[in-house]
C-alpha cells in the first residue's frame, strides 16, 4: 500500500530529526558536588603557609614564673627586657640633670642681687633651673615606669661668683650656660648609645621625643643670647638685653 508506506517513512524521517537534534550524553554537563573542606582542616592549611601558631598560655608560662619569684617588696612586676646598663645610665642622667639645675640656681641667686640687679637674667636662670630639675623628675618617673630602682647621687656645690672684668658677669654667665646645654646633649646622646647597644626601643623613643629634640633647641637659643651679648659689649647694652630678656 503506497499510502501506508509512505507514513512509515515520515515517522522513520521525524525519529532521525530527533535523534540527530538530541545532545549526547557525554555532552551534558554532570553536577557533582564539590567535597566540603573541613574549617580545622583550612586552619592547619594556613599554620603550614605562615609557620605562625601562636599559643598564649604557652608562651606566657616563663613569664609567669618570673613573676611568682619576683619579690614584692624589693623587686619590680613592671620589668622587662630593661638592661641594668640602661638603668644606671639612667641614673647618672639624672644626676647630671641635677647638677645643672644647681648651676643653674646659683646664678639665678647671683643676677637677683641688688648690686648686680640683672632681673631678666636672674629670670632666665630661674627658669633654666627649674626645667633641668623637671627633666631629672622625667627621668625618673621614666626609671619607676620601667621597673629600674632611683639612686640619686651627690651635688657638687656650684660657684656663687660670676662677676668677670674681661667678659662681664652676663657674657661669662651665658658661656657657662652654654657649655652646660652642649654637655648636657653630650651625655644624653651617649644615653641613647646604651639604649642602641641593648635594642630597648621603648627607651630610645623616650629619649628622642621627650629631651633630645628639646635639648637642641635650647643649644640653639643659648647660642643666640651668646653672640647678642658678645655685640653689645658690658655697659649700656647689657641692660637694654636684661630688660628684654625679662619681657621674653
Amino acid at each position: 500500500n503506497p499510502a501506508a508506506m509512505l507514513s512509515v517513512q515520515k515517522t522513520q524521517q521525524r525519529l532521525s530529526s530527533q535523534r540527530r537534534n538530541a545532545a549526547p550524553a557525554s555532552a551534558v554537563p554532570s553536577r557533582t558536588c564539590a567535597p566540603r573542606r573541613s574549617i580545622y582542616s583550612t586552619a592547619a592549611a594556613k599554620d603550614v603557609t605562615t609557620g605562625v601558631v601562636f599559643e598564649p598560655m604557652t608562651a606566657a608560662k616563663a613569664e609567669l614564673a618570673t613573676v611568682e619569684k619576683t619579690k614584692e617588696n624589693t623587686e619590680s612586676f613592671a620589668r622587662v627586657n630593661f638592661h641594668p646598663e640602661c638603668e644606671a645610665a639612667l641614673n647618672e642622667q639624672i644626676n647630671i640633670e641635677y647638677n645643672v639645675s644647681y648651676i643653674y640656681h646659683a646664678l639665678y641667686a647671683y643676677f637677683d642681687r641688688d648690686n648686680v640687679a640683672l632681673p631678666g637674667l636672674a629670670k632666665f636662670f630661674k627658669d633654666g633651673s627649674l626645667e633641668e630639675r623637671g627633666h631629672a623628675e622625667l627621668l625618673m618617673e621614666y626609671q619607676n615606669k620601667r621597673g629600674g630602682r632611683v639612686v640619686l647621687k651627690n651635688i657638687l656645690m656650684p660657684e656663687m661668683e660670676f662677676a668677670n672684668e674681661a667678659k662681664g658677669e652676663a657674657l661669662y654667665a651665658m658661656e657657662l650656660a652654654l657649655s652646660l646645654e652642649k654637655l648636657n646633649f653630650t651625655k644624653l646622646r651617649e644615653l641613647h648609645a646604651v639604649a642602641a647597644k641593648h635594642e630597648d626601643a621603648s627607651m630610645s623613643d623616650f629619649l628622642e621625643g621627650q629631651l633630645l629634640e628639646e635639648q637642641v633647641e635650647s643649644v640653639k637659643q643659648v647660642s643666640e643670647y651668646v653672640s647678642q651679648l658678645r655685640r653689645v659689649g658690658k655697659g649700656l647694652g647689657v641692660y637694654q638685653f636684661d630688660k628684654e630678656l625679662a619681657e621674653a
